[in-house]
């Protein structure tokens, strides 16, 4: 049976093309139903509505109260879909972990849900500051920490400046998320030359995720989460920081320090995630599971840059995928048959 570790997408992969897919592929009615009647306790629009509604909507379907139940629901029922594999770790890209957490065992469906909906619900509210993301590997995807190095270093001297705020949200394969306030964001549009002509770009409905400016998001989540929902994880976990939770070995009260603490006020390395995944576990698939193939660019540029098998540029990545696929999006339905 292959191995496989399953990545998590985050916020910004439930897009128009995916408008649908929830109904169409979660495998459990009843689940779904029941995330369904815990939106609608609260006021908010259920997922089905919002997955089923004539027309995609930035607006709507990108805030964070909905796109990122919408995600976790998505990602979630992959998860159960899967079959024929050997899951041996789950990890996930910012928002993604919260999934992680639930696909892992550390969290049920239900309180995954709870979780997730209250953090994007309380994101939403606030929506402190925002975000960019800015290249810094060129078309090849051959390393270059020397451009890496350079644009990190503007980001912490714009941030020495008077009224703006700036630092590294997640650091995701050869792109930078650049988060800050609109003072902070513009200084970096200004100083960096377009790329790809639609680089540097903002993302809409996006707040300064994983820097100390969501601070009073993180504590309002301690505030209304206990550790009662978390537990002890069936598989491996691998965090924003390339650090593994074992199971049998993670505390309950250090899974929930982490995820409603370091996870939200600290830059998120899914770089370094990506590395510990592939060398600590080397499995045959690193699976992406729905919505969206997003993220599959930033997986494999990650592995390029552990230079796993060998891997030094976009070429040497495909041509080992043709040969034998190792990256597997559920989205595309070619791939997502070799998974279930």
């Amino acid at each position: 049976m292959k191995t496989a570790v399953l990545i998590c997408p985050g916020r910004g992969t439930y897009n128009k093309p995916e408008l649908g897919s929830l109904t169409r592929n979660f495998p459990d009615a009843a689940l779904l139903a029941r995330f369904d009647a815990a939106r609608a306790a609260l006021g908010q629009e259920t997922l089905t509505a919002l997955d089923t509604a004539a027309a995609y909507s930035v607006s709507k379907h990108s805030r964070g109260d909905n796109a990122s139940a919408l995600i976790y629901a998505c990602t979630l029922g992959d998860r159960l879909a899967l079959k024929g594999v050997n899951l041996v770790a789950v990890t996930g890209n910012s928002m993604g972990w919260y999934s992680a957490l639930a696909c892992a065992g550390a969290l049920t469906p239900e309180n995954g849900f709870a979780v997730v909906n209250t953090m994007g619900t309380l994101m939403q509210e606030r929506l402190i500051g925002g975000q960019l993301v800015y290249p810094f590997l060129g078309d090849d995807w051959q390393p270059d920490p020397a451009r890496k190095s350079a644009l990190l270093a503007l980001v912490a001297e714009i941030a020495t400046r008077p009224d703006q705020a700036l630092a590294l949200s997640i650091d995701l394969g050869g792109m930078l998320v650049i988060a800050g306030n609109e003072a902070g964001l513009k200084a970096f549009e200004a100083a960096v030359p377009p790329v790809q002509g639609r680089f540097p770009l903002r993302l809409s409905n996006h707040a300064a995720f994983h820097t100390a400016l969501q601070a009073p998001v993180a504590a309002e989540g301690r505030a209304r989460l206990p550790e009662t929902l978390f537990r002890q994880p069936d598989l491996p976990l691998i965090d924003g920081r390339g650090s593994i939770w074992w199971p049998g070995a993670a505390t309950t009260a250090a899974l929930r320090d982490y995820t409603l603490g370091h996870q939200v006020v600290e830059a998120y390395d899914f770089t370094a995630a990506i590395r510990t995944a592939a060398r600590e576990f080397a499995p045959d698939y690193f699976i992406i599971p729905g919505p969206g193939t997003t993220l599959g660019g930033a997986v494999a540029q990650s592995l390029i840059l552990a230079n796993w098998k060998g891997m030094a540029s976009k070429a040497d990545f495909q041509r080992l995928q043709a040969e034998s696929p190792l990256l597997v999006s559920m989205a595309l339905p070619e791939q997502r048959a070799l998974v279930i």
